[in-house]
């Protein structure tokens, strides 16, 4: 069976001075120097090889046939032996290596990895799991939530663990896992943007979990081995709690500072410890278990004290009795006078304390006791609520002294969520294995067989631990938080064997040792986010000393770790993290599920035993359990996250990591597309939809980068733009100029805060490349449908016609497809990011074009440039139109479209045609003349001049017998019908006047053809009414005429255009689509 192998080499930045002379030595290894963009690329030292002196080593006749491409595409079998060389992929491809180049650092040899799945990653998950929960607060969560409801905890918690197991195991065993554990994985399936907010989130809750062991390390210090060592002390019983919460932020500040300063010094002195502090988890969980069957023959001596049904702390009596006999003497004990006013016999005592007694029951009554029946069911209750047997006892009509007696009381108001969110740190722990992925003989075997047996042993052991503490241990025991009732043991340590120490001093080192490991993944954790470059402001978080130990990030892990200690408490800092650590499995579930479902070609993994439902399965109950634990710090989770997202996507740098999330907006778009088109868009959705025509200097730098404001004015950044640019030549020969033209115009896009896609095409010429770019840009449903490009304003100058012939084909290409046209004439001296002051945007609309002139202003007016301009619509009246009625109507054409506008008819009465305007007719048409003979050759010449003579005389002789000439006034707006009415009624008139003015002419002017004269009176007339009215406004929009059907009166074209626009400063020529736009309907 054919395998498929990709070789991803490692990239240590340093090129190699040496060279193999060997000439078996087919393939010299050469460590590449890293260049580029910056952008991560998978790559090969088989690939892209431009060693001069390697095609030699191919001389040969069998595989002449390729010998050209062995520079590039290497032999099979140099392939197969480099594999077999190829020794360690622990540092993946090139984006995750270290830039120790920077730092002076050189990498070492790295050895092979030899740490099976036991060592590599069924004990250090173990280690991980197994901690400051478990012996800290699992009594007194049986205890309080009843076994039953405990089971339901544990079993959703490690559900959700074994969810995520399976998920990670799939990514973990699809390539290479390089450092960075959980963190590489997310990234690299969801993208740098969940990547990076996960990772960070990941980040705080490692973090947040190295306060916590450090408050359970105090606590245990404080309250089980050295109770005097506390420096705030008080009497009085109200105040004792915020003096142990001030004792543990002062230890708890100390130990985060001797432990930071161990990470800092050496890690390595950390690493050699593990071994351990996994030593002291495994002996305290064997001594629990033996502790366990010795309550069957034997159950340890720990009396409880009970004062009718309630518990009493038992720390400052010795006999659980109201009087003793002594010397056949009746006295009375130090538990009277806890509750009475003196040890009198008759002293005023506490009600409570007179109407019960006290009685002694064992505090772990052994396995076969039959207690496991009483602890079957939860016992919650608010802050201060008495932890009672449920037995009967006479009730005190006077409770107001209760706070004051030494009963063991509530805490913390305790319910079934906040057990949820303290508990569950206890189940985390599961990545340890992925984390150290580089270690392992053969990751992909070892991390889905250890992490998932380590999440069953663990499993076992917590389900184990909660029928066993409430088969063994009494209820108000189990209750007693910090076991006050037994003598201040730790409730977990009465079970033990065969001393309660074994428990105390192997929870204290598991704490610290646990607390070590946060502080020193934690910083390493941070240092790969910020060496991935995807968050600007982490950057300075990847360097570190010499030898690559992240100090600054240690630093910043230090403070937030300082505000989780000053928290002080253990129970308000187990959710925090959870949140944080549920969110991150959620993650890994997406990724798994989203590579899953959109079965991308490169997810193969090697563990075959997960399903995209299972790893939805486990993301939901991730997004429950974060809501039953605590909906508030969800949701303060879910924000930051948002937000480092947001950063990420608007200010990180670029990353393609060929995450699943591009792979779903593939999917999404391709969909959304196909959807797209079926039908064309409806008139209620229509916007422009920009193809910008640009054009480059001769460094390929943008000639009018106006043109991209004016477009992120008139889209603010809704629908398609796409800037496009044409090169002369073919793209063999332009391959590198279309390259650097691109990357010129994505930058002046960016600039400009332009969104949209660039398409550079290479063209044999510059009028093939608009063409194609006209036809072919856009996919789909998703097709421009407005062309917007810049006045050619040298046409004139230009000795080549080609550039305004480019452009009336332009014309003449996007009305054939029926794509509106939109030509910006001094765009130069458009608004950038300036806003303008109070002014106007004229429109004049002569012909209806769908109504695009109305469109176009409202869309620019959403933008802060042209927000406080007013709009004007003008429009022209001929001689027999009722100009006040089209006022009106237009007013009300406008009130129903909702556009705030200001209207005014213009009334353009008829009129000779002036002297101007046969001069610059005549000017017109004698430089066309020119320059056509300026093109001609000499023999060409003297043809086309015969030509021109011919035509001449024959169009003055038949000046008077034109029967059919068309009428010499100006219309504005033709109708069919209003044609021929006109033509009919006021022929003879025309005719006669055509003969009158003839007398009346210059002897030049008599050649001139009549249909330009009309043309160019219509563009002077035009031009002096609109500059009349206009010439003061930030913007002009008017109607483009059409280009002339016969093509050799193009360059008479330009000049009525340019005739038109004369004198006004920013005009944009608009040419519908030949569709509505716009509709007064809802």
């Amino acid at each position: 069976m054919p395998t498929s192998f990709t070789v991803v080499p490692v990239d240590d930045g340093r090129k190699s001075a040496q060279e193999d002379t060997d000439e078996n030595n087919i393939l010299k290894e050469e460590d590449e120097e890293a260049v580029g963009d910056g952008n991560p690329r998978e790559s090969s030292l088989f690939l892209n090889n431009t060693d001069d002196e390697k095609g030699n080593l191919y001389d040969g006749k069998n595989m002449a046939l390729f010998e050209e491409e062995m520079d590039s595409n290497p032999m099979v079998s140099s392939l197969l032996n480099k594999l077999a060389n190829y020794t360690n992929l622990t540092q993946g491809v090139r984006e995750h290596e270290e830039a120790d180049e920077d730092e002076g650092a050189k990498k070492k040899t790295v050895k092979s990895p030899q740490m099976g799945t036991f060592i590599g990653v069924y004990l250090p998950c173990l280690q991980n799991i197994l901690g400051v929960i478990l012996f800290l607060r699992m009594t007194w969560i049986v205890g309080t939530a009843g076994i039953l409801e405990s089971f339901i905890i544990v079993s959703m918690c490690c559900s959700c663990t074994m969810l995520t197991a399976i998920s990670m195991s799939a990514i973990a065993t699809n390539g290479v896992v390089p450092a960075g554990g959980s963190y590489y994985m997310i990234s690299r399936s969801l993208g740098p943007e969940f990547g990076g907010a996960v990772g960070l989130c990941f980040y705080l809750g490692t973090t947040f979990a190295g306060a916590m062991y450090i408050l359970g390390t105090i606590e245990i210090l404080l309250t089980y081995i050295l109770p005097s060592a506390a420096i705030f002390k008080t009497e009085d019983k109200e105040l004792q709690a915020e003096a142990m919460l001030n004792n543990m932020r002062v230890y708890g500040t100390c130990c985060l500072t001797l432990m930071s300063l161990v990470v800092f010094v050496g890690v390595k002195y950390v690493n050699k410890l593990a071994l351990v502090f996994l030593a002291c988890v495994v002996l305290s969980i064997l001594a629990i278990y033996a502790g366990v069957i010795k309550t069957i023959f034997e159950p340890p001596v720990f009396p409880v004290c009970l004062l009718g049904n309630r518990t009493l702390q038992n720390h400052d009596f010795d006999k659980c009795l109201k009087t003793d006999i002594i010397n056949n003497v009746t006295v009375t004990t130090k538990l009277w006078s806890l509750f009475c006013k003196g040890p009198e016999l008759n002293a005023s005592c506490n009600e409570y304390f007179t109407l019960n007694n006290v009685t002694e029951i064992p505090g772990i009554p052994g396995l076969t006791s039959g207690v496991i029946s009483e602890n079957m069911w939860s016992s919650y209750g608010p802050a201060g609520m008495l932890v009672e047997k449920p037995i009967e006892a006479e009730t005190a009509s006077d409770t107001s002294q209760d706070i004051y007696m030494p009963y063991v009381v509530n805490d913390i108001t305790t319910f079934f969520t906040l057990l949820v969110g303290i508990y569950f740190p206890s189940v985390t722990g599961i990545m340890a294995g992925s984390n150290r992925s580089g270690d392992l003989r053969d990751a992909q075997r070892s991390i889905p067989i250890g992490t998932i047996l380590a999440i069953v042993t663990t499993t076992i052991i917590y389900l184990s631990c909660v029928v066993l503490f409430g088969a063994c241990i009494e209820g108000v025991v189990l209750r007693d938080k910090f076991g006050d009732s037994v003598k201040g043991n730790l409730v977990i340590g009465t079970l033990s064997w065969p001393s309660p120490w074994v428990i105390v001093i192997g929870s204290f080192f598991s704490c610290c040792g646990a607390g070590l490991q946060s502080l020193t993944g934690a910083p390493r954790l941070l240092q790969a986010i910020a060496r991935d470059g995807i968050v600007p402001f982490l950057e300075v978080f990847g360097h570190g000393k010499a030898n690559g130990e992240p100090t600054w990030a240690l630093l910043l892990t230090g403070l937030i770790c300082e505000s989780g200690i000053l928290i002080a408490s253990l129970d308000a800092v187990a959710p925090i993290l959870s949140m944080f650590f549920l969110m991150c499995y959620l993650f890994v579930n997406l990724a798994c599920a989203l590579q899953t479902l959109l079965r991308t070609p490169n997810w193969r993994p090697r563990f075959k035993y997960y399903h995209w439902a299972l790893s939805f399965l486990g993301m939901s109950l991730c997004l429950a359990l974060m809501f039953i634990s605590s909906w508030y710090y969800a949701l303060v989770a879910m924000l930051i996250a948002g937000c480092i997202y947001k950063y990420i996507e608007y200010r990180g740098a670029e990353k393609e990591w060929g995450d699943g999330i591009r792979g779903l907006s593939l999917n999404a778009a391709r969909y959304a597309l196909i959807r797209l088109e079926e039908a064309p868009p409806h008139t209620k959705n229509w916007r422009p939809q920009l193809l910008v025509l640009l054009n480059l200097d001769t460094e390929l730098s943008v000639k009018h980068p106006r043109l991209l404001s004016f477009t992120t004015q008139l889209k603010a950044g809704k629908g398609l733009t796409i800037v496009g640019s044409v090169l002369e030549g073919t793209y063999l020969t332009k391959e590198t100029e279309a390259k650097t033209a691109e990357q010129n115009i994505k930058s002046a896009m960016t600039a400009e805060k332009t969104k949209g896609f660039c398409h550079v095409v290479a063209s044999s010429n510059l009028r093939d490349g608009i063409s194609h770019l006209i036809q072919s840009a856009g996919l789909g449903g998703m097709k421009h449908n407005s062309v917007l490009m810049a006045w050619p304003a040298s046409w004139k100058q230009s000795n080549d016609p080609q550039s305004w012939k480019s452009f009336i084909e332009t014309i003449r290409e996007t009305t054939a497809a029926n794509q509106a046209l939109l030509v910006a004439k001094n765009i130069d001296t458009f608004p950038q990011k300036e806003r303008l002051t109070e002014g106007t945007i004229d429109v004049w609309w002569i012909v209806h074009d769908g109504g695009l002139l109305m469109l176009l202003p409202f869309l620019l007016r959403q933008h802060k440039v042209w927000r406080k301009c007013k709009m004007r619509i003008f429009t022209v009246a001929q001689m027999d139109d009722n100009s006040i009625q089209m006022k009106k109507d237009l007013q009300m054409f406008l009130y129903h479209l909702r556009l705030n506008a200001e209207v005014e008819v213009v009334e353009m009465h008829e009129s000779d045609i002036s002297a101007f305007t046969y001069e610059k007719t005549l000017v017109m048409e004698q430089r066309s003349q020119m320059l056509k003979q300026m093109q001609l050759s000499r023999t060409e010449r003297e043809r086309e001049a015969q030509l021109i003579h011919d035509r001449n005389t024959a169009s003055h002789s038949a000046l008077n017998d034109k029967a059919d000439a068309t009428p010499e006034r100006v219309h504005m707006t033709w109708t069919k019908e209003k044609y021929f009415t006109e033509r009919n009624r006021n022929r003879e008139a025309i005719a006669n006047m055509a003969v009158r003015d003839l007398f009346n002419m210059k002897p030049e002017w008599e050649s001139l053809k009549q249909s330009n004269v009309r043309c160019m009176h219509t563009a002077v007339k035009l031009n002096e009414v609109v500059v009349c009215k206009s010439q003061d406004a930030h913007l002009v929009l008017l109607n483009m005429p059409g280009p002339p059907k016969n093509r050799e009166g193009d360059e008479n074209y330009m000049e009525f255009l340019e005739v038109m626009m004369e004198g006004l400063n920013r005009v944009l020529l608009v040419r519908g689509g030949g569709q509505e736009v716009i509709t007064i309907y809802s």
